[in-house]
């Protein structure tokens, strides 16, 4: 089902092309789908896909995201960045640091980043980035960025409940859903910009790494050529997690789980 719904006011929103065009509903499937789906019908760079529910909100690998009413962001936004295929990866990254600055600015928490894009609040999940991307030869047609922020969330279907956390549970009170949209895409828009300076990390780097759970704490890399563990370094401007190994080797991750002791129950 998809009934179209007001956006909050547009006062909340101070970005320069961010949300220029504003597409929002009470309930559809996923606002990932709806992004695509304009996106495919022509939607310009910037355009935004709200819900305040979704029926069918997807995590990575396939998994559902539980997205009732009332109590989350769920957010869509389409890009159409001029860059390499093999660099689009990293704009989960940039949507990670924007997660974390808008949340850190609003709420006055301090969440960090589970590699390579979770936002996390002691020790536990509070935000999905799933990233999805339409190709032409060489060339990106489009990138949607789905976000979704589990903000006055009270309670988790119970497969998640010990790794699951939001912004209400670790404050004690409610907090207002439209600052957040607003901070969050304010934030992503100026990341946005300076990652496209160089077409990687290299520009962000440091602040990730500030925001990094994972930096400077042990990690377990599960490799499908071998599991192992070591030590997390922090990124590297492809946005690989750098971890030495008992060996003191580097080995640059570029793909796969990585479990961090203290975080989602490994320890």
């Amino acid at each position: 089902m998809e009934i179209q719904a007001q956006f909050p006011p547009k006062t909340v929103l101070s970005t320069v092309w961010l949300g220029s065009q504003v597409n929002c509903f009470y309930e559809t499937d996923s606002t990932n789908r709806q992004a695509r789906k304009l996106a495919e019908e022509g939607a310009p760079h910037g355009t935004l896909v709200a819900a305040d529910s979704q029926s069918a909100g997807k995590g990575r690998r396939g998994r559902a995201w539980a997205s009732p009413h009332g109590v989350g962001v769920w957010m869509s936004f389409i890009l159409r960045p001029e860059l390499s295929p093999s660099k689009a990866s990293m704009l989960t990254l940039v949507a990670g640091m924007a997660v974390v600055a808008g949340i850190r600015q609003i709420s006055g928490l301090s969440p960090q980043i589970k590699w390579p894009n979770d936002a996390v609040v002691d020790g536990k999940k509070i935000c999905g980035i799933l990233t999805e991307m339409s190709t032409e030869e060489d060339s990106i047609r489009y990138v949607v960025v789905g976000i979704g922020i589990n903000v006055n969330t009270e309670s988790f279907p119970p497969e998640i409940s010990d790794t699951a956390t939001s912004l209400k549970l670790s404050l004690g009170h409610e907090l207002k859903r439209a600052p957040l949209i607003g901070a969050v895409l304010k934030s992503f828009e100026q990341y946005y910009s300076r990652f496209m300076e160089y077409g990687d990390m290299t520009g962000l780097m440091d602040e990730y790494n500030e925001m990094l759970a994972n930096r400077k704490r042990q990690v377990r890399v599960l490799d499908p050529h071998g599991s192992y563990e070591g030590m997390a370094l922090g990124i590297d401007k492809e946005g690989c997690l750098l971890v030495k190994r008992e060996d003191d080797s580097v080995s640059a991750v570029i793909s796969g789980e990585v479990s961090v002791r203290g975080i989602y129950g490994y320890v």
